[in-house]
């Protein structure tokens, strides 16, 4: 453990380690005050691209923490930066909330229910039969499809949540084409995560709830892996995969904790 606590820089999850739905996990407030009495780099990297990060700025605010917003990175920020590079000035077709919205707009990327480049899908509470017949015909027509992320499930205060891969699979499997993921555990977004931090592999570590995004996302770009079962995993689902994390706890709160 004291391996970890002398890491440099600390990404971290937001859903299942930090808060569930509008509730604080518990040991945050301790967590976050030792970041900061202790120098610590740290950014909080969700797969959620439902808010932007003056959104949950403000989120965290009401829950009491003060966090700067410059240190937030969503999805949807990755992808909008990824379609931008691919291909700037384009357009997309969006099933999503406004922080995914606002991200591609901020990005040059505009709305287009017509004839876009891209069908691009996020977290939303507002899926119907309307906006998936759409997003099909369009996807027939050519339109490349773009998943804000892998994640299968959400954390809320009452279970889980269909999240970006469930949502998008209909489409996938009526179109026969295969969506690409942007965010956790896609390089992309890990690396755009390190150079905002400005720390190398070895000194940061990765904290989350996810084996399939979090820890493997850590695996593949060589940082230390810390898994909390605050979130979606508990230690009897460890088994499942073929790969561990370095760390086992039940919360960030362990963290600076002697």
């Amino acid at each position: 453990m004291q391996s970890l606590r002398d890491k440099k820089g600390f990404i971290c999850d937001m859903d299942g380690v930090i808060y569930h739905g509008n509730f604080l996990l518990p040991g945050v407030k301790e967590f976050l005050n030792w970041l900061n009495a202790n120098g610590k780099k740290f950014l909080f990297l969700t797969n959620s691209s439902e808010r932007s990060p003056r959104e949950l700025q403000m989120k965290l605010a009401r829950l009491g923490l003060d966090v700067p917003e410059e240190h937030f990175y969503t999805s949807a920020l990755a992808t909008a930066t990824f379609l931008s590079a691919q291909r700037p000035g384009c357009s997309a077709y969006v099933i999503g909330e406004p922080g995914l919205i606002n991200a591609l707009y901020n990005a040059g990327i505009t709305m287009n229910e017509v004839n876009p480049d891209y069908v691009v899908m996020g977290e939303t509470r507002s899926y119907n039969f309307e906006k998936l017949e759409r997003a099909i015909h369009l996807v027939q027509k050519g339109a490349r499809l773009i998943g804000t992320n892998s994640d299968l499930t959400g954390p809320v205060e009452g279970g889980i949540v269909p999240a970006t891969r469930a949502l998008i699979s209909p489409i996938e499997l009526a179109t026969g084409k295969q969506a690409y993921f942007v965010g956790k555990p896609n390089p992309l977004m890990m690396r755009h995560a390190l150079k905002q931090l400005g720390t190398s592999r070895e000194d940061t570590a990765i904290i989350g709830d996810r084996m399939d995004t979090d820890i493997v996302a850590g695996i593949e770009t060589e940082l230390d892996t810390v898994l909390v079962l605050s979130g979606v995993t508990s230690r009897e689902m460890l088994g499942n995969f073929p790969y561990c994390p370095k760390y086992v706890l039940s919360g960030v709160g362990e963290i600076p904790n002697p």
